[in-house]
């Protein structure tokens, strides 16, 4: 290919499509045309990019047309059915939904950590992880690479707007609804004040929430099968010991993670922070005698996965203790979408494949 290629942003007016569409206007501009599509009720606004207004078009078959790359951002029954319909008239999809993660002929790439994985991609479709393991695995792939990972136990501190706007707006509400009140008010208490849970399955505001997504098998929720799985696909490991608790907390935006790491030899608080501080994609911020660590209110915006309090585990010498930060909706989703797509338009512009 000699001229640049054309890129397709499908959900253009949701809130991962509003971001992503910042980052291409910030970032090193690689595309021809870049075509806006989003349902047929947003059909006909426009939104900026790179420093030019441009009209959305309606999701249909003709609005892949001379495309080259489309990046979803769209729900998961959407992309269900559209992905498949994009790649067969010759499109990249690069999809940020859950509908093809688990897919064996489907690669599940975080540039920092397998970028190689998407050169092969039988059907056309590349999947993005979830934020929650986004949030995380670009430290976790670094300190992996030198240790050599063997167990994962991990404790998700999720915001509301993993929920989308939908989640964002019902813990404005909440909070709005309980502003003024006890704060010291029971879990009782909260349900009765708040009708309208929104997108959770408790009241969120001034309230932690232990379940994310829908029921799977033993008890666990799909949000937690997701990080098991998304973790052993995107290492390479598919028998890795994964265990995850998902807890949404009254947090507008940014993921946040507690990750207890077995590995296969002994670690050492001081290379691990090494590797973590020369890793790409992550920000070591880990002073705690100067208040130095990462939370979610200091990650808010920013592209790296942040971490922080990084200890070697008091009775396992193989294994570290971490807290990590990631913004749900840059690394989380837009910004690895964006990096996705970039790889595959220099493999189209090269016209051989790139690491």
């Amino acid at each position: 290919m000699t001229r640049r290629p054309n890129l397709a942003v499908v959900g253009a007016t949701g809130a991962v499509g509003e971001v992503l569409l910042g980052l291409l206007s910030l970032r090193q501009d690689v595309w021809g045309e870049v075509r806006l599509v989003a349902s047929p009720r947003s059909a006909g606004r426009t939104a900026v990019v790179r420093g030019e207004t441009v009209g959305v078009v309606p999701l249909a078959e003709e609005a892949f047309a001379g495309i080259d790359v489309a990046v979803f951002a769209v729900p998961d029954q959407v992309s269900a059915q559209w992905a498949p319909i994009a790649a067969a008239k010759g499109v990249v999809v690069v999809d940020d939904s859950a509908a093809f993660r688990t897919a064996e002929d489907v690669p599940l790439v975080v540039p920092e950590v397998n970028a190689a994985a998407l050169r092969i991609r039988p059907r056309g479709i590349v999947a993005s992880p979830a934020g929650t393991t986004l949030a995380m695995i670009a430290a976790v792939g670094a300190l992996h690479a030198e240790y050599g990972l063997a167990q994962l136990v991990v404790a998700s501190y999720q915001a509301a707007g993993g929920e989308g706007r939908d989640g964002e707006a019902a813990l404005r509400a909440q909070t709005g609804l309980v502003a003024g009140t006890a704060v010291g008010r029971q879990t009782g208490d909260l349900r009765a004040l708040i009708a309208d849970q929104g997108p959770f399955a408790a009241p969120l505001a001034l309230n932690a929430v232990p379940w994310t997504g829908g029921l799977r098998d033993g008890g666990w929720s799909a949000e937690e099968m997701g990080i098991r799985d998304e973790s052993r696909k995107v290492l390479g490991l598919p028998a890795l010991k994964v265990s995850a608790t998902c807890v949404h907390i009254p947090v507008v935006r940014t993921h946040a993670l507690a990750v207890h790491a077995r590995f296969e030899r002994e670690v050492t608080q001081e290379h691990a922070q090494e590797i973590l501080r020369d890793a790409p994609g992550v920000v070591l911020y880990d002073d705690p005698a100067a208040g130095e660590f990462p939370t979610p209110n200091d990650v808010v915006g920013t592209d790296p996965v942040w971490v922080g309090r990084v200890r070697r585990a008091l009775d396992e010498p193989e294994a570290l203790d971490l807290f990590l930060c990631g913004d749900n909706l840059r690394k989380g989703a837009a910004l690895n979408l964006v990096q996705l797509a970039e790889l595959v338009a220099a493999e189209l512009t090269a016209g051989t494949p790139t690491d």
